[in-house]
């Protein structure tokens, strides 16, 4: 069964931003920006479950609410003597309490119980683009043939570690109410929240001791609370990506050209795992531990996923094209 709350009002988002633009010269520009954006009453839904007339209901309200705030530096360098450049930095803080499609954790009026960072919320970014087009032998002949129509391009991604949000998997509601609930452990006192180690996939993993079940009711088996520890507050790891490529044009024709390409992804070869397992549970080993690589997160090609050949995080990989533009 689903219902609509009759007071239901249209969700809305006021946003601002200033920012501060410094010439270099002809060529280069230096911006400083700040943005913010505060979004209220979003949709979320409430599940109810154990019902007298209904196994389960859901619910749309307004329960959802978002803040956003970002420093933004950026440089610029127009095309000039053959290099161009792009260099981004973005320090930035989304918080919610439900993110990715309106949810809400438990009903309605505990919804500010899983305040947090957003799912998707990136502390650091950092984005380097740069192209160069190599100058050519001067000369006239086989030389000049050679080494004329050369460029090389490089991305470099570099952002901090995404958030993670530990369920305990041993509970699905709580003892006071029938909404369904993801419950979160307690935080057991003295033990560190992670573990480092070259056994680790990316050498760090959380530490199963700094976790345990809230207090559970005697009766109703289901926990008297929520878990002591609050959404989001732990990260998994972050990624770092240097892709290399290089192209070469051959003119035939006024209007028609050549163009071969070699490209090279994660040049160095550098591991990026993707999020930790966040299921806390009895005999489940790889709790707190990266079990793929971050290329591979999501991956449903069919569903408008990208593949995971082109996606960043994946091993190093090599590709060669050959286009014929007219």
């Amino acid at each position: 069964m689903n219902g609509i709350d009759p007071h239901l009002n249209l969700p809305y988002a006021l946003e601002w931003n200033v920012a501060l633009e410094q010439s270099l010269g002809k060529a280069q520009t230096f911006t400083m920006s700040y943005i913010g954006a505060s979004d209220k009453r979003l949709l979320a839904v409430e599940s109810v479950t154990n019902l007298p007339n209904f196994v389960s209901a859901s619910l749309v309200g307004n329960a959802g609410t978002l803040s956003y705030n970002a420093l933004q530096a950026q440089y610029r360098r127009a095309l000039t003597n053959g290099l161009q450049a792009l260099v981004s930095y973005t320090w930035s803080h989304s918080i919610d309490n439900g993110s990715y499609g309106s949810y809400t954790n438990g009903s309605f009026a505990d919804a500010n119980v899983n305040r947090g960072s957003s799912d998707y919320d990136l502390r650091h970014v950092l984005s380097v683009a740069m192209t160069y087009n190599v100058p050519g032998v001067k000369s006239k002949g086989l030389a000049r043939a050679i080494t004329s129509g050369w460029s090389m391009h490089n991305i470099v991604q570099v952002h901090s570690a995404p958030p993670i949000d530990i369920r305990d998997a041993n509970f699905t509601a709580l003892s006071r109410q029938n909404t369904s609930v993801l419950i979160r452990p307690d935080v057991v006192p003295g033990q560190q929240f992670y573990l480092d180690g070259s056994q680790y996939p990316g050498g760090k993993a959380l530490n199963p001791a700094a976790f345990t079940d809230p207090p559970v009711d005697p009766v109703s088996g289901f926990p008297t609370r929520q878990g002591t520890l609050s959404r989001n507050v732990l990260r998994a790891l972050g990624l770092a990506e240097w892709d290399f490529s290089v192209h070469r044009e051959f003119p035939i024709h006024e209007a028609v050209k050549l163009q071969f390409g070699a490209e090279l992804f994660n040049v160095l070869n550098h591991p990026n795992f993707g999020l930790f397992n966040n299921t806390f549970q009895p005999g489940n080993i790889f709790f707190g531990q990266s079990t793929s690589m971050q290329n591979q997160l999501g991956g449903n090609v069919g569903w408008g996923e990208q593949s995971s050949l082109y996606a960043s995080g994946g091993p190093r990989s090599t590709q060669l094209s050959l286009r014929l533009v007219f």
